[in-house]
């Protein structure tokens, strides 16, 4: 199996396996990263983490705006670790023929 850093590198290691005669998944299993649009319309649509994008970014915003509102105060501010859940989005690339 080959997990890519992003989707986009997994479409290209697809497209290479593909002209070297490799079958995905029969042969080989592919997992991509973000869940891009073409994911799913590949040839061999591609199996992916999803992350909550929408969620990421309000939560961006709303940790900036914590950080500003403090300047020019003599408040202190507590850092805040979140992580947040990403989604296995299965397909058929990763799942072979039985």
């Amino acid at each position: 199996a080959v997990f890519c850093a992003n989707d986009l590198l997994a479409l290209g290691v697809l497209q290479a396996l593909y002209a070297a005669g490799v079958g995905v998944p029969d042969d080989l299993a592919i997992v991509g990263y973000d869940d891009i649009e073409f994911a799913a319309a590949a040839a061999v649509p591609l199996t992916s983490v999803r992350q909550p994008a929408v969620t990421m970014g309000a939560m961006a915003a709303e940790l900036l705006l914590e950080e500003t509102e403090l300047e020019g105060t003599d408040r202190t501010h507590a850092h805040r670790r979140v992580v947040l859940q990403p989604e296995l989005v299965v397909r058929r690339s990763s799942l072979a023929a039985r």
